[in-house]
């Protein structure tokens, strides 16, 4: 098919307000992609990933999403700030290597001075659908230890729960759960602690 129709152009003319699928031709097929294809994409609709050969694509973070990621990065990099304490802090879209033909792109990522790449701390505001939910859950639970990231941030609006969980060999282990009216706090950052209630209204403001 893709043969088709690039050597019969008018084969299937296009209808106004259709997507322009001859684009797609322009790109690897799925599977096909190699990481520098990856990583020189530009993209600014969807949260892209990519997953050995393959791309995988999210959909844009709500407000409400965005609010709790920035209230997160501003707490996180005031403590950082105030104890001097080194090395890089990010919000997405920043993609990160997990190994081999692997990236994802965590809401929040820091960096210690001594990690060149990779990550040793990351956050996820889960957003609400089910395969979503199903990934920062599930998936990338495993994606991260596997990795070898030692802390992983789990923040989910839906059941107003942080999860902060760090690594025991190659999987994680619950260092909290925690709800409203208490404090999620690092195990990798001792001293850092956020109100789980602050967190989810930062979600409502206007």
């Amino acid at each position: 098919m893709r043969e088709l129709l690039l050597s019969n152009p008018q084969i299937a003319p296009l209808k106004k307000g259709e997507p322009v699928w001859e684009m797609a031709f322009l790109y690897p097929m799925q599977g096909d992609w190699m990481e520098r294809e990856y990583l020189a994409l530009e993209n600014g609709r969807f949260l892209v990933e990519f997953d050995n050969g393959h791309l995988e694509f999210g959909a844009m973070p709500t407000r409400e999403h965005q609010r709790i990621v920035l209230f997160l990065y501003r707490m996180l990099w005031q403590f950082l700030s105030a104890n001097g304490i080194g090395g890089e802090l990010f919000a997405t879209p920043l993609p990160v290597k997990l190994w081999e033909k692997k990236y994802r792109e965590p809401d929040i990522v820091y960096l210690s001075a001594k990690r060149p790449e990779g990550a040793d701390l990351v956050m996820e505001v889960v957003s609400g659908t089910v395969s979503d939910r199903y990934r920062d859950l599930i998936e990338k639970r495993e994606e991260y230890a596997k990795a070898g990231i030692p802390e992983y941030w789990i923040v989910d609006p839906e059941m107003k729960r942080v999860t902060v969980l760090t690594l025991a060999g190659d999987e994680y282990a619950a260092h909290g759960e925690f709800s409203e009216g208490e404090e999620a706090e690092s195990a990798l950052l001792v001293g850092f602690r956020v109100g789980v209630t602050a967190v989810f209204a930062a979600a409502a403001l206007e």
